[in-house]
């Protein structure tokens, strides 16, 4: 029989909810903490999109996971496969098991290139990138500064993303510079969204349709990317309100892929029914389970009515903390979430909106003295130099 290491809280996953949610454990004296993930490299993925526009290092973007997992936190270099809530337990790739008291939920969720046909064999090459990976980031700059004149693309899948604001943001950034450079007269730019607006708070979807109106920028609503045919550098965007398709012959294609909750998850009884993506349920305010009790779930992976961003889990890791210890006491569980979410908006190289609200899409700003509502230089530098800070120095420490 397989032996079953035992802990008082197993977290999944060592990305931002995970190491937060650690972090804060440990600081409310917990001292049975185990937390399981492979990699032993950990990424500030929102500055990938800066890394794409030649704005920041890729370098800048990691670190060593050693280096960010709490003192006294027992590290799993492991894979979760699979939960069994029932028997409180999870399964390694290793073969290992782990039973818990508490479980946290927080993998993040999984690219799917292979979702588009042709995708994932284009992208990387052809004039085809995307920032969503860590290794694609620089290709999309070298791509952008080979563009002369043509057509660049630029499209956002349907369905629940990390990051909702970044397929647009790059858009921006490369239009940018293709002014700066005196070559946007020559280029057409088209962003493709799946959405019937700009963004989903209608405030700062104003703002963001100017911003695209000064640049020129062809927009096309409740569309998406269906097919890439790499080496001859065309595109299929179908119009999913009338099932049309426009095959676009491009010279730059940035193209963000599907995304959906771990095979192992989409799977398994944590899963929501209600998610054709696999996410995780979660009730929307207490973050716990409404099946299993024990469990808990934050980040991208739960299916919860917001957008899936690292500020939205800076403000979900201290509500599950704190739910999970009154449960754990068997007391009523204290702490809210209401839906907070923010996205830092790049509009040029030295410009960005802040958006914040929360699940009834009411502004939450952070600066209420502040017009975040406007491209501003001071919110550029907050998102090139405060917010890097804040995530190494204060919310992987459970600080912030």
């Amino acid at each position: 029989m397989t032996e079953v290491r035992h802990h008082q809280v197993v977290i999944v996953g060592g990305g931002a909810a995970g190491i937060s949610v650690a972090a804060r454990l440990r600081r409310k004296g917990v001292t049975d903490v185990a937390l399981i993930e492979p990699s032993d490299s950990h990424y500030y993925q929102p500055l990938w999109t800066l890394v794409g526009a030649g704005l920041a290092r890729a370098g800048e973007t990691v670190r060593a996971q050693r280096t960010l997992v709490p003192k006294g936190v027992r590290w799993i270099r492991d894979r979760a496969v699979a939960v069994d809530p029932a028997d409180r337990t999870v399964s390694l790739a290793g073969g290992d098991v782990l039973g818990y008291d508490q479980l946290v939920v927080a993998p993040g969720l999984q690219l799917d290139f292979d979702a588009v046909p042709g995708l994932a064999e284009s992208v990387g090459r052809d004039a085809v990138s995307s920032n969503y990976r860590y290794d694609l980031a620089p290709r999309t700059w070298e791509f952008i500064q080979r563009v002369r004149g043509g057509t660049a693309i630029f499209t956002m899948p349907p369905g629940p993303i990390k990051c909702g604001g970044a397929p647009q943001k790059i858009a921006y950034l490369a239009a940018d510079w293709w002014r700066r450079q005196g070559l946007l007269d020559r280029i057409r730019v088209i962003l493709v969204l799946p959405t019937p607006t700009i963004f989903s708070q209608p405030d700062w979807a104003k703002s963001l349709e100017k911003v695209a109106a000064g640049y020129g920028i062809e927009l096309r609503y409740e569309s998406e990317l269906v097919e890439v045919a790499g080496a001859d550098r065309r595109a299929v965007i179908r119009d999913n309100r009338t099932g049309a398709t426009e095959t676009v012959d491009y010279d730059l294609l940035h193209a963000v892929p599907p995304q959906k909750a771990p095979d192992w998850l989409a799977g398994s009884p944590l899963a929501d029914p209600a998610s054709p993506f696999g996410y995780l349920e979660a009730d929307r305010h207490t973050l716990r389970s409404p099946r299993w009790p024990e469990v808990f779930t934050l980040g991208d992976v739960a299916n919860l009515p917001t957008s899936k961003t690292g500020a939205a889990i800076r403000k979900q890791a201290p509500v599950v903390v704190a739910n999970l210890l009154a449960a754990r006491d068997g007391r009523p569980l204290p702490a809210r979430y209401d839906g907070y979410t923010s996205c830092p908006l790049v509009t040029a190289h030295n410009r960005m909106l802040l958006a914040e609200f929360d699940y009834a899409l009411e502004p939450k700003p952070s600066f209420p003295l502040i017009d975040t509502m406007k491209p501003r230089y001071d919110m550029w530098l907050l998102k090139r130099h405060g917010l890097p800070a804040m995530y190494w120095h204060g919310m992987l420490r459970g600080l912030a």
